[in-house]
């Protein structure tokens, strides 16, 4: 049967950040760290639904809510990016899951310019990541999850062109921002190796979220959403087994600095298991350079050498 949501060990006393927990795979990944006692923050984009997320949270786990805490983040926003950080009252952070993401919108741009997947995707959890460091390594056995996809495999980042202004393919810019997650991750790793933080990535497969009908649906393509529903009620498999990766790489013992975890069939579906990784998201002089652009891009510093 493999690893599952029961094998997360006790989280009590530890504090965990996830990213676009509102629903699908983070709200899944906070609810079960908080079943397991940690306090977590769900960091969500809209109010509305963030709150709706929190309110689901404690009638599925009364005894979470106290532990449960709904504060807006908006990784398209550099500002709020940083204002998350400064109003986040935690001395300590144990557990950092860069979980939100877009996939293959059209084109558009962030608050500051970026173009959007890239900007979300990658930049937004690259600031975020940055500004709580120091809280980070304040914990013990503090540990950095970035959920990236098997699209990844889809492209290499262009480091000339991290924008797509040449130019725009929706599925190719999604794929590279999932790079960059990996390459981050890998640089992360390396920069950190003499510290006790584990910097791990991990992927869903195909599971069932919002995620897949969110650029049909911008778009006004019923078809296309249409498709896409039915992919996610026939092929996918759920958010909570999607989430199990994340989850796996979150808390399991022995998780490895740098491991991509993913499910165990094809890195489709299934328990979390070692998964496929394109040898372009280890490459060390990539890496350095992606991480350079990222802080000239995002005015984040992590004070930390290569």
């Amino acid at each position: 049967m493999g690893w599952t949501a029961r094998n997360i060990p006790d989280q009590s006393g530890r504090t965990a950040v996830v990213t676009g927990a509102n629903s699908g795979l983070g709200f899944v990944t906070a609810r079960e760290l908080a079943r397991r006692g940690a306090r977590v923050v769900l960091a969500c984009r809209d109010e509305e639904r963030g709150r709706l997320a929190r309110d689901r949270l404690v009638r599925e786990l009364p005894e979470a809510g106290p532990r449960a805490e709904l504060r807006l983040l908006d990784l398209g926003d550099l500002a709020s990016v940083s204002a998350f950080a400064k109003e986040l009252p935690d001395e300590r952070v144990d557990l950092l899951v860069n979980n939100a993401g877009v996939m293959a919108l059209p084109y558009g741009r962030t608050a500051d310019g970026f173009e959007r997947q890239f900007g979300v995707n990658h930049l937004g959890h690259f600031a975020l990541t940055g500004l709580l460091l120091d809280r980070l390594l304040a914990s013990s056995a503090p540990r950095v999850v970035t959920v990236s996809s098997v699209m990844h495999l889809l492209g290499n980042i262009d480091i000339t062109d991290l924008n797509s202004e040449r130019s725009y393919r929706r599925w190719i810019a999604y794929g590279r921002s999932k790079t960059a997650n990996l390459l981050f991750t890998h640089e992360l790793a390396g920069r950190l190796a003499d510290t006790p933080l584990i910097a791990a990535a991990a992927h869903p497969g195909y599971a069932a979220t919002n995620l897949q009908s969110a650029s049909p649906r911008m778009e006004g393509r019923r078809a296309a959403e249409r498709v896409m529903q039915w992919g996610n009620l026939v092929v996918a498999q759920s958010a909570e087994a999607g989430a199990l990766p994340a989850l796996y790489a979150a808390t399991a013992p022995g998780v490895g600095a740098d491991s991509f975890t993913g499910p165990r069939l094809a890195s489709w579906r299934g328990a979390p298991a070692p998964s496929l990784r394109a040898p372009w998201t280890l490459n060390d002089a990539a890496a350095q350079r992606l991480w350079a652009a990222s802080e000239e891009l995002t005015g984040v510093a992590y004070g930390v050498p290569s």
